[in-house]
């Protein structure tokens, strides 16, 4: 007979670059899923730990001796800045990280005096807050701060000074180094794995050696026999790899798994067997059917041709193979666990002076989904072909509470952000009732749609149960446009819901967009003109303007002709497949309007040109707005 195989001890790994201030979910679902079943699993965050490693004495011991092996001409200004400053880096490199996770709450006041750090190229920005008309200069951050918010004061120059660094590291050590995009351009939309492959076979820059380090250390720690390697973005692509290429190294008998976001979306027709030099198995959607199917595989209870939405190579030629099987329910994938990752060693970092969109880096929350995919599902631009949208399953309010009471029992930590693509707000009302219900005191935001179900009761009891912040997709501001989306919503609307959430105390963030088919110059003017007249009624404080970007999952990727665009044809390649270029018959020039977009929407989201004709931002010469000057005012008048 032969010897049962033994049970599986499974490692999932964050891999460089997600976030720093709290850990990127995905690992926290996997790990309390297979602990439900039974399975050995643990985690580890090696982002944060590449992060810490580099950002430390030892590390810019180092990083001074990769920016001296430089020629002086080479040097960047912020690489001789640092080297001239060196000193005065190493001894305050320790304590600035201590503070940011909140470990030395009193070094904030010598932070604060602006002559603890120091100070690089990144702080030039401080002068974009200087008034004007202040002859004496003043205190560039008086407005923001004040006399006694020393403690954010203090944050916000600590991360301008880690963003220095980084801007040293991608300078003087590795040219693909960022804090979230790292090595991007490797794996976005990239129909050759070319220079994927390139890379990984070039000699390791001192970054790819601390990671190298910092795997061979995770693998003596937890002995895994298999490695879960989740990607949601293409920046973490690269480093994924470079952790898999570095565990064959050391032990190629331990099975490793590659999925997540990035797999999902952009990995669906792979066929690139070069891929699986790194890993074994590459598995599409939601993890936990697929690893079930894999882990019985392994253990000899199924064969390969039993495996669900799995990849793998076989006689050189890369495989897919589907055993149709149902989707565990959502009520029924467990609570995520986060034991096993450093929650005290995490950054809150305060890159933008905005109350709002601070939520993104300041502060370790606990995210968590109220559903999988999206109640709505019909928005033009969005991957709606796509199981992470189109399988909609909530969890009933009592499950969903449960766990949030497990996570702060686990974490100490009251904070949650539902990071669902739209939570819908039947689920959010029966959440809302049950935290108030068990008197649960908790802080929590996330993402909606900006629909009218969201009456001034329903926010004020979302406030009342802990809501502090939502965002949510007004996208074009534009009424034409946003019925050819099929968002299913108007500017009128949106601006008596933002307001609704406003007036009950949560702020609003708007993701907003340029460059849909058939926008005209008119259409982004007009739409400029109704995002300065929401932020100045005060009905959202914060906004992000992206570039529209079409996919082949979404309904413009598959029916172009409906939006009266022409596709480019996609380049014949065998990995990444995902934006697809169109020709728009507006001719546009969409880059450069954007530019002026982005200008406007920094300084709204500071207070400032509030009153200034949206014209101004443009370079050039662009149409007078359409809009009337009151309309959202006109509009919020209207509120039923």
């Amino acid at each position: 007979m032969s010897e049962p195989a033994p049970l599986p001890r499974v490692l999932s790994v964050v891999p460089p670059m997600t976030q720093l201030n709290t850990p990127y979910p995905s690992t926290a679902y996997l790990t309390g899923f297979l602990r439900s079943r039974g399975v050995a699993a643990v985690q580890e965050d090696l982002a944060l730990g590449l992060i810490l490693a580099l950002l430390s004495p030892a590390g810019l011991d180092a990083l001074r001796g990769e920016a001296l092996a430089r020629p002086a001409a080479q040097r960047s200004a912020g690489v001789s800045s640092f080297l001239a400053a060196f000193d005065a880096h190493r001894a305050c490199i320790g304590p600035v990280i201590a503070f940011l996770q909140g470990r030395d709450a009193t070094l904030a006041h010598r932070i604060a005096g602006r002559a603890f750090l120091p100070e690089g190229p990144r702080f030039a920005s401080l002068q974009a807050y200087v008034d004007p008309d202040d002859a004496e200069g003043g205190d560039p951050m008086a407005w923001a701060f004040g006399a006694l918010g020393v403690q954010d004061r203090a944050r916000h120059l600590a991360t301008l000074y880690l963003n220095d660094l980084a801007d040293v590291v991608r300078d003087a050590a590795d040219p693909r180094f960022e804090f979230v995009r790292y090595a991007e351009s490797l794996a976005a939309s990239q129909p050759h794995f070319d220079p994927l492959a390139d890379a990984l076979a070039a000699p390791p820059t001192w970054v790819d050696a601390t990671l190298q380090r910092l795997t061979v250390d995770a693998l003596a720690r937890h002995r895994p026999t298999v490695v879960l390697l989740s990607v949601p973005f293409p920046g973490a692509v690269y480093a994924a790899l470079r952790i898999a290429q570095t565990v064959k190294a050391q032990d190629p008998a331990v099975v490793t798994v590659l999925g997540g976001g990035f797999v999902n979306t952009e990995l669906r027709e792979l066929a690139e067997p070069r891929l699986f030099d790194c890993v074994d198995y590459v598995t599409l959607d939601a993890g936990e059917r697929p690893l079930l199917a894999l882990l019985e595989h392994l253990a000899g209870k199924r064969s390969a041709r039993r495996l669900v939405r799995t990849f793998l190579r076989a006689d050189g030629e890369v495989r897919y193979v589907n055993l149709a099987e149902p989707e565990l329910p959502f009520d029924e994938v467990g609570t995520p666990t986060w034991d096993g990752l450093p929650l005290g060693r995490y950054l809150s970092l305060l890159d933008m002076l905005n109350p709002m969109h601070r939520l993104w880096s300041d502060g370790r929350w606990n995210k968590l989904t109220v559903a999988h995919g999206c109640y709505w599902k019909k928005c033009s631009f969005c991957d709606v072909s796509l199981d992470y949208i189109s399988r909609y399953d909530a969890a009933s309010a009592a499950t969903l509470v449960d766990r949030i009471e497990a996570i702060v029992a686990e974490t100490g930590e009251t904070g949650f952000h539902f990071v669902d693509e739209a939570a819908p707000p039947k689920a959010l009302k029966a959440m809302a009732a049950e935290l108030q219900r068990r008197r649960l005191a908790i802080s929590w935001w996330g993402n909606i749609r900006f629909e009218k179900t969201f009456t001034p009761v329903l926010c004020r009891q979302l406030a009342d149960s802990g809501c502090i912040a939502i965002s949510g997709g007004l996208e074009v501001a534009s009424d034409r446009l946003l019925a050819l989306m099929k968002k299913g919503v108007s500017v009128d609307q949106v601006a008596r819901v933002t307001r609704a959430f406003s007036d009950a105390g949560i702020l609003v963030h708007a993701y907003l967009m340029y460059g849909f088919p058939t926008q005209t110059a008119q259409d982004t003017v007009d739409a400029l003109e109704y995002v300065r007249q929401l932020f100045d009624a005060g009905c959202i404080q914060s906004g992000f303007f992206h570039r529209f970007a079409c996919t082949v999952h979404s309904p413009v990727g598959l029916d172009p002709a409906a939006y009266g665009v022409t596709l480019q044809p996609l380049p014949p390649g065998r990995f990444a497949k995902n934006d697809i270029g169109f020709i728009d018959p507006t001719g546009v020039d969409h880059d450069a309007l954007g530019v002026a977009l982005k200008k406007a929407l920094y300084n709204y989201m500071h207070g400032i040109g509030l009153d200034a004709d949206v014209r101004d931002w443009f370079d050039g010469p662009v149409p007078k707005p359409r809009v009337a000057r009151h309309r959202i005012e006109r509009a919020l008048r209207q509120r039923a």
